[in-house]
């Protein structure tokens, strides 16, 4: 999988690889050629008592130097360029990917973990490229190269070299394949750490209000523990690599001078071939090192490319239909929404999150959609946008099965306030031109006048400058939902959704906040999901979910005087003085 990841990333990029093989190539070559002219230097120029060959010899020698220094300079820096290229198109391919899921997809993997993979992953086949193309073609060309003209120098003196290379390729092939399964799991704890650690940062008030750090603290300390003892297990075994390679080539050395010298006093070898032999067994021991960086990166990298072809290959559950059709929407006429006989269910679920599910919402009405705690609010709103499919029955949006629409025609057509209010950083203008990129500071003022948010944005001395953190970390919820609100209103769309969006406001404010909209949306469809019976008596039709079903439907006179679950809902919130 690694192999084909990296294949499909490297497309568009052969003229550079072969660039960087045959550039790693001449350096291996010149590195070869250094002790064979080391060896002639000392047999036929200092043995032999011949300046004119030690001088001549040495200018070859430092030439070669110079190729081989410049040939490992241009490999490493194109090596370096194709590694960063690499990574660079996997973090957009992640991303892009990443966008297209659905809410199901991204709950399958998971926040941290998708994060995980778009980063620390995407980083550690980035790393693992880099050092393929500045070892992988020079390391084994050394080597064999090595074993050669290792052989060339003395045939007999070259068994040492036949048992040691052998037991070399063992010791590694022993170690990585254990390598594998550790750094897999390492993986995954990565996750879980990740996640727990950014559910502590995020939730940091909650913990110190009910004085919880002691058992966060803990929560956090088992997992680390058990990422520490995985990566203690996994560094041990690649620390352990190197003493065990050193010790037989120390061992080989030893030997390799023992015969070498009986040799020499023999007669059956030179001075200079013993020289260029062990440099030849040093040249060999650097090859199998430079394999062993890149074969310790490889498991890691493999586990990695797992974890990010599984995003690359997840087809997202929501996508525009393969044929769709033309529908542009005019943003000036609202359109009537209708459900008819839908239902969701998630996959493996015993029961349906939503079932039989059958309602018109008109232009120039609101909507409403009440119901206790999980009874399916929130799902049944995802249904309209796509976030989620409907497993059963049809939506359509003027005349249009929304399945049959394209998702950003769909989207477009419709202005959204999501159940929690999300700011991203930058200024609060930045914020609201995400629904609106070409608006004019006045149209965002008028949009923040219908929110109500006057009172609190003229105490910002920036105004529309106002920086905001990271999810409006520094606003208040109230504050933060009607920033939302004025967002949404800047899309001039046919469609309004608005997800509990009211919650965190004062009654005057809400009372004020729902009257201007009721002006500024009359002629729009508008649905809202409420907890607040409050917010929905004026609405022209009022749904109430239990448990998934559609149990009655109606005004907020009629259900108080037909529907015991909606009674039951209002005099939970009401004080009942005679006017219900």
């Amino acid at each position: 999988m690694l192999v084909g990841l990296l294949k499909r990333q490297l497309a568009g990029k052969h003229a550079q690889l072969w660039a960087i093989v045959v550039l790693q190539l001449v350096q291996a070559g010149a590195n070869l050629l250094l002790p064979t002219v080391n060896a002639a230097i000392i047999d036929d120029g200092i043995v032999a008592g011949e300046p004119g060959v030690i001088s001549r010899l040495g200018m070859l020698m430092a030439a070669i130097a110079v190729v081989q220094a410049a040939s490992a300079i241009a490999a490493g820096y194109l090596g370096a360029v194709v590694a960063m290229s690499i990574g660079h198109r996997l973090r957009a391919e992640v991303f892009s990917r990443i966008q297209t899921l659905s809410s199901q997809d991204v709950a399958l993997f998971g926040t941290q973990s998708l994060t995980t993979r778009a980063t620390n992953d995407v980083q550690q086949i980035q790393a693992f490229a880099l050092l393929v193309f500045t070892m992988l073609f020079a390391g084994p060309a050394m080597g064999i190269g090595g074993i050669v003209l290792a052989v060339q120098q003395d045939v007999v003196l070259s068994v040492v070299v036949i048992v040691i290379v052998p037991l070399l390729l063992l010791i590694m092939y022993l170690i990585v394949r254990r390598l594998i399964p550790l750094y897999r799991e390492g993986q995954e704890l990565l996750d879980r750490s990740g996640g727990i650690l950014r559910e502590q940062i995020i939730g940091v008030d909650v913990i110190r209000a009910f004085v919880r750090q002691g058992h966060e603290g803990r929560r956090f300390a088992a997992v680390n523990a058990r990422l520490t003892a995985n990566n203690l297990r996994s560094a041990l075994l690649v620390a352990g690599m190197l003493p065990m390679i050193m010790l037989v080539v120390n061992t080989s050395s030893v030997a390799v001078v023992w015969f070498g010298g009986h040799r020499i006093q023999s007669g059956l070898m030179n001075l200079g071939a013993l020289t260029a032999f062990i440099a030849y067994i040093m040249q060999i021991l650097l090859a199998i090192m430079m394999s062993m960086y890149v074969l310790m990166t490889a498991p890691r990298a493999a586990v990695c490319a797992e974890r990010i072809q599984a995003v690359l290959d997840t087809e997202p559950s929501v996508s525009s239909p393969a044929g769709p059709q033309q529908f542009r929407p005019d943003l000036s006429q609202p359109a009537t929404l209708a459900f008819q006989g839908v239902g969701f269910s998630y996959p493996g679920a015993e029961a349906p999150v939503l079932a039989d599910i059958s309602f018109t919402a008109a232009p120039g009405t609101t909507t409403a959609i009440v119901g206790a705690t999980g009874s399916g609010k929130t799902t049944l709103l995802n249904l309209i946008p796509r976030f989620l499919d409907p497993t059963k029955g049809r939506i359509s949006l003027a005349g249009h099965d929304i399945r049959d629409v394209p998702l950003d025609q769909l989207r477009a057509a419709m202005a959204i306030v999501p159940q929690h209010s999300h700011l991203f950083t930058g200024t609060i203008a930045d914020n609201l031109r995400m629904a609106a990129p070409d608006a004019t500071d006045g149209e965002l003022w008028a949009a923040l006048e219908t929110a109500q948010t006057m009172r609190f944005m003229g105490d910002l001395p920036l105004g529309l400058a106002t920086p905001v953190g990271q999810g409006g970390a520094s606003l208040s919820g109230g504050q933060r939902q009607r920033l939302c609100i004025a967002r949404a209103l800047l899309r001039k769309a046919p469609l309004y959704l608005f997800d509990d969006s009211f919650s965190a406001l004062d009654y005057d404010t809400d009372t004020r906040l729902r009257q201007a909209l009721g002006q500024a949306l009359a002629a729009a469809t508008v649905v809202i999901v409420a907890e607040r019976i409050s917010a929905v008596e004026d609405a022209d039709l009022i749904l109430v979910l239990d448990d998934g079903r559609l149990v009655a439907q109606g005004t907020h006179r009629e259900l108080l005087e037909t529907s015991a679950t909606y009674r039951e809902i209002a005099e939970s919130q009401l004080a009942l003085d005679g006017t219900l």
